[in-house]
């Protein structure tokens, strides 16, 4: 490879095995300014250095030294999966460093001489907390610090509720992102004795193996996929497929919760706890990627059409009961209940880029895209330091808030701590999401500035986006062969315009992918125009929850009302007059720098209706847009809500 790619980031978190049987594999991204290198920055420089302390006073780190006997004391925690948590972010950590020795390396590319500072203190925290892993671990490769200390040792006698392998799962994805970052086996030679002790363990009747079972919460499937790919040993990738297949056999207890009611080959529609089903279907898409299985690969796609279709909000957030945090019904999408667990929109993406590197197909990275920039942004504050487990499309006015993890504020840490380590991982991960490579080109399916980098050739980006719609590309390295680049048009965008060279191409295309076929030169220019003009959005009619109601969207971000922006009578009385044009108003001061979109809207009037609030249908007042008082309306992107106060907040906008 040409020394310029030497910048770019290591493999990432899905490395496409040798005889994989995908359509595109995983290109390098580089990003290096805009939008998401700062969200990214305050991932780095905020959220995952406060880790090791956030992990130590809840008792993390502590449960594995009274594991390894180095320690004195009780468990601490409420759950058996707090193992987890420190997993995540040593992924979360090793994604970091692989970025930040990037970034190094790009520096002494162009200042042979200058003074590199690579993140030591970083590293040498991972190290130090590999070796409370590998201390915590058992001579058989048996971990797991809640069945050691608080049940006296006893293992998978509690598959339903123990996560033991879910634990192990995330382990191992731990140990892949270390060792591709680093080089170092330490922490992958703990998570391969663990994964050699669970093959040891399960198995299906007749194998010899005294175990026929599953986890209640799927993780470790997806992950043997992975350590299949790093290792190439076999089995781990048929120990993954066994899990799969038996989930649905009644081995749990035959419950949807977690994924036991029906085998996922017979699926209809997604079900059940939300992150328990995608962490599930993400494992089938990385099966089908890798064997060549064409069942399962069409109960992806059905199942990911299903979900979209029926069970997904406007910001690509899933689940709509707090209950057993799971899907509810076709077209149940609740506003103020809505669930939408930040993990689940981190597991969206995740299955979501498996299969559009299966297929392919551009939908699946307009649904990254769209989760990405609002479902899963959401999820983190403004200043890396608070979290959102779940992410309402609606707080009420006078709503009161017990706190907990199922809190609409923003919390500084939770209980059950599974989310904010997650959105570390994702976020230190995030180049590897963007784009992609096959034979004949390179495809860019996500747009930031930085450089885009395949076999075939190096493009580097200059945008804006989201807040203008610009992308202006210019090819670096090439060779004189034809190749093809690709763009993605996302769903959302019904006008765009391409300039290349002299040529200008216009919409629409037919699958997403708008394709530029042609021998290149270093130099060469493409500038992809999308049109941001701010739209209203309605939902399907089923949709009972908003029906009569319209959202607000620019581009990829969908927006929100706060009730700060509009003192004197709060959110619940707001009606949007849909006749009136939208505008929009840059605010550098605002939110870290974004664009509102401005409407034209009333309160509506509220006769003195005594003790019951309901009347016939022919006393009921008259058309709030025509009796109300007039309001402007301020919309913020739902990524930034309840980063100023806490208060009222919505998404869907009633019209009458």
């Amino acid at each position: 490879m040409p020394r310029t790619h030497s910048a770019l980031p290591a493999t990432g978190p899905v490395r496409l095995g040798p005889d994989s049987r995908a359509a595109l594999r995983p290109a390098a991204v580089g990003i290096d300014t805009g939008f998401w290198q700062a969200r990214r920055a305050s991932n780095a420089h905020v959220s995952i250095p406060q880790g090791p302390a956030l992990l130590e006073a809840a008792g993390n780190l502590h449960n594995l030294r009274l594991a390894a006997g180095t320690a004195a004391g009780e468990f601490q925690g409420a759950y058996p999966f707090v193992d987890t948590d420190v997993y995540k972010w040593l992924e979360a950590a090793a994604w970091q460093l692989a970025q930040d020795r990037g970034e190094d390396q790009a520096r002494e590319d162009l200042a042979p001489d200058g003074d590199l500072a690579p993140d030591d203190d970083l590293a040498a925290e991972v190290g130090r907390i590999i070796g409370l892993v590998a201390g915590a671990q058992q001579p058989d490769g048996y971990l797991n610090t809640w069945f050691q200390l608080v049940k006296g040792g006893e293992r998978y006698k509690e598959l339903r509720w123990g996560h033991e392998l879910y634990c192990a799962g995330h382990l191992i994805q731990a140990a892949v992102a270390h060792h591709r970052a680093t080089g170092s086996g330490e922490l992958l030679d703990v998570a391969r004795k663990f994964a050699d002790h669970i093959d040891s363990v399960f198995g299906p009747p007749g194998s010899g193996k005294p175990i026929d079972g599953i986890d209640g919460h799927p993780e470790v499937e997806t992950a043997l996929v992975e350590l299949y790919r790093e290792t190439g040993e076999r089995r781990y990738l048929d120990l993954a497929a066994y899990f799969v297949d038996r989930y649905g056999h009644g081995l749990l207890g035959g419950e949807a919760y977690c994924q036991d009611r029906v085998p996922l080959r017979e699926a209809t529609n997604v079900e059940g706890h939300a992150v328990r089903q995608l962490y599930l279907l993400a494992a089938a898409a990385d099966l089908a990627t890798e064997t060549g299985d064409a069942e399962l690969r069409t109960v992806a796609e059905r199942l990911w059409h299903a979900m979209t279709t029926t069970k997904t909000h406007l910001t690509g957030g899933l689940g709509a009961h707090h209950e057993e945090e799971d899907f509810g019904d076709p077209y149940e999408l609740p506003n103020e209940r809505a669930y939408c667990e930040t993990c689940a929109a981190i597991a969206s993406i995740q299955w979501s880029w498996r299969m559009a590197l299966l297929t392919g197909e551009a939908r699946y990275s307009d649904l990254i895209e769209r989760t990405l920039f609002n479902g899963f942004l959401a999820g983190v504050s403004l200043d890396g330091e608070r979290w959102l487990y779940v992410n309402p499309l609606q707080v009420r006015d006078g709503h009161t808030d017990p706190g907990g993890d199922q809190s609409a504020r923003r919390t500084r840490w939770f209980r059950c701590a599974c989310c904010p380590p997650n959105v570390m991982r994702l976020l230190a991960s995030l180049e590897h999401y963007l784009a992609s490579s096959d034979d004949n080109g390179l495809q860019i399916h996500q747009y930031v500035s930085g450089r885009y980098a395949s076999d075939v050739a190096v493009i580097r980006a200059e945008t804006d986006y989201p807040w203008h719609g610009t992308i202006a590309l210019t090819v670096e390295e090439t060779p004189a062969e034809p190749w093809t680049l690709s763009l993605r048009i996302p769903q959302w965008c019904r006008e765009f315009r391409v300039r290349c060279g002299p040529e200008t191409y216009e919409g629409p295309v037919a699958d997403g992918w708008l394709r530029l076929e042609r021998t290149w030169s270093p130099g060469d220019q493409v500038v992809l125009e999308l049109s941001l003009e701010p739209r209203l959005t309605a939902a399907d009619p089923r949709v009972d929850a908003v029906r009569g109601c319209v959202a607000i969207e620019r581009g990829p971000l969908v927006y929100c009302l706060e009730g700060v922006d509009h003192p004197g009578g709060g959110l619940d009385d707001i009606v949007i007059d849909t006749t009136r044009p939208l505008a929009l108003k840059h605010r550098p001061d605002l939110l870290g720098g974004v664009t509102t979109v401005v409407a034209a809207g009333s309160r509506r009037h509220h006769p003195d209706a005594g003790w019951w609030p309901y009347a016939p249908v022919d006393e009921s007042s008259d058309s709030p847009q025509q009796d109300g008082d007039p309001v402007e309306l301020t919309a913020v992107p739902y990524y930034a809500w309840a980063n100023r106060e806490d208060g009222s907040m919505r998404v869907w906008l009633p019209t009458s």
